[in-house]
């Protein structure tokens, strides 16, 4: 009976489940990496990092350079982290995909080792 009880529910809502997590983990990646907000700020001052112009045009000038370098130094920092992110929920797809195509093999290899260690 038991036997049983778990063969129904590792072919059935077991089976359902693990395919199931695929979106609750890409979700947790992009909440981790805070994908959404690093798209929104892209652009940005890294760090908020920006220098007030001045008055001549000189100091306007080496601030609009400050600003421009801020913003590329932003710009790169958060591109690698969103490529991180990618990379993260490819690898977390990829590695579902092999779960859900080995799942259903996972009892059948626990009683074959078993019968291969009686021997």
């Amino acid at each position: 009976m038991l036997i049983g009880a778990f063969f129904s529910w590792w072919y059935g809502r077991g089976w359902q489940h693990a395919a199931g997590g695929l979106g609750r983990r890409l979700l947790a990646i992009s909440e981790q990496f805070s994908v959404k907000q690093l798209s929104r700020t892209l652009f940005q001052p890294w760090r908020r990092i920006t220098t007030a112009p001045g008055s001549s045009l000189d100091d306007k000038l080496r601030a609009m350079v400050d600003n421009l370098v801020s913003r590329c130094v932003g710009f790169v920092v958060r591109s690698l982290v969103l490529a991180g992110a990618t990379l993260s929920m490819l690898l977390v797809g990829v590695l579902t995909i092999v779960e859900i195509l080995v799942w259903p093999l996972l009892p059948l290899a626990a009683v074959a080792l078993i019968v291969k260690g009686l021997m």
